[in-house]
């Protein structure tokens, strides 16, 4: 009688994420990648590993998908190292190896140019490293990067817009890339909760890194946004307790539906565009109709039924 075949640590978590965890990932990373259509027949996707719990759970749900996708498309995962300190990049070359993600580790010198900026270095680092992922990915062949952004910061940056800048923007499931031809930028866990992947986290005792810069490691968080981005999470989870439970999946669900014809403007490539410029027009039409279809006899007919006869309560009348 043969020996029973002892499961890997990463095919175990493989499988969990396909069984125990599949309705609050599987299934929503599914759902993204058809709803949008983040991943089509010969792609090749750059799969971005920062390191933090987000990207390498993506690098195992895009590999498992891999595996047993009904199409052929490639992936190369990336880990650019922006010089993370030496127990950092040890956590993610540990995890890599733990998980069986097949990526390659780019070290560059982000850190050490951003670090020492006197403005803004978060957005300096978040830009340049923006910069270093497309310059790789177009190296490599891929003609798409994905990005571990999730559900959450979908809601937190909707948010964040419409408080801190005075304008409805939020985070697209895919875009096409401004600088690169042929390249775009997709969100494979754009349905999942940060929530679910923290229980997928501790569940299984895995440790991964947070951002690691400087900055962060002092705490000083309220560089470039990320205190706002603090503070509007915590807003967040009071609103649901206090104000409505449903108030993530609303916020997410107002940028699917947003109608035109009761905003005051908005932007797209043609400029800008206000409530104002075809008003006459839909106000000519709106009264035509009224007119046409007897619309206002009947409001008319229907209060008087609705009421009873009007009675002058009070009446002011005063010198000229």
């Amino acid at each position: 009688m043969g020996k029973k075949k002892v499961e890997s640590f990463a095919a175990s978590i493989e499988r969990k994420i396909t069984k125990e965890y599949r309705v609050p990932l599987w299934c929503k990373f599914t759902k993204a990648v058809k709803t949008y259509q983040l991943i089509e027949p010969g792609d090749h996707i750059c799969c971005c590993i920062s390191g933090g719990k987000d990207s390498m759970l993506m690098a195992l749900l895009l590999k498992h998908l891999h595996k047993y996708s009904d199409f052929p498309f490639e992936i190369s995962y990336l880990v650019m190292n922006p010089g993370y300190n030496e127990e950092n990049i040890n956590v993610i070359k540990e995890n890599l190896q733990k998980l069986e993600i097949p990526a390659k580790v780019i070290k560059t010198d982000i850190f050490e140019i951003a670090n020492v900026a006197d403005r803004s270095p978060c957005y300096l680092c978040a830009k340049m490293r923006r910069g270093a992922l497309y310059r790789i990915a177009k190296m490599w062949g891929c003609n798409k990067i994905a990005l571990g952004h999730h559900y959450d910061d979908v809601i937190v940056t909707t948010l964040m817009n419409m408080l801190n800048s005075g304008s409805f923007q939020t985070m697209l499931p895919k875009l096409p890339s401004t600088h690169y031809g042929g390249m775009e930028l997709i969100r494979p866990l754009f349905l999942i909760k940060e929530e679910d992947i923290v229980q997928f986290q501790q569940d299984n005792g895995l440790r991964f890194i947070q951002c690691a810069c400087r900055f962060t490691q002092e705490d000083v968080e309220d560089l470039k946004g990320g205190k706002q981005r603090m503070l509007t999470k915590q807003l967040i989870r009071e609103l649901r307790k206090t104000y409505n439970p449903l108030i993530e999946k609303n916020i997410f669900k107002a940028a699917m539906n947003v109608q035109l014809g009761k905003i005051m403007g908005y932007f797209d490539d043609d400029g800008e565009h206000s409530f104002l410029d075809d008003y006459e027009e839909k106000k000519k039409k709106q009264f035509e109709v009224i007119e046409a279809e007897g619309i206002e006899d009947e409001a008319i007919a229907k209060a008087i039924k609705e009421h009873r006869e009007f009675v002058v309560e009070a009446s002011f009348e005063f010198d000229k």
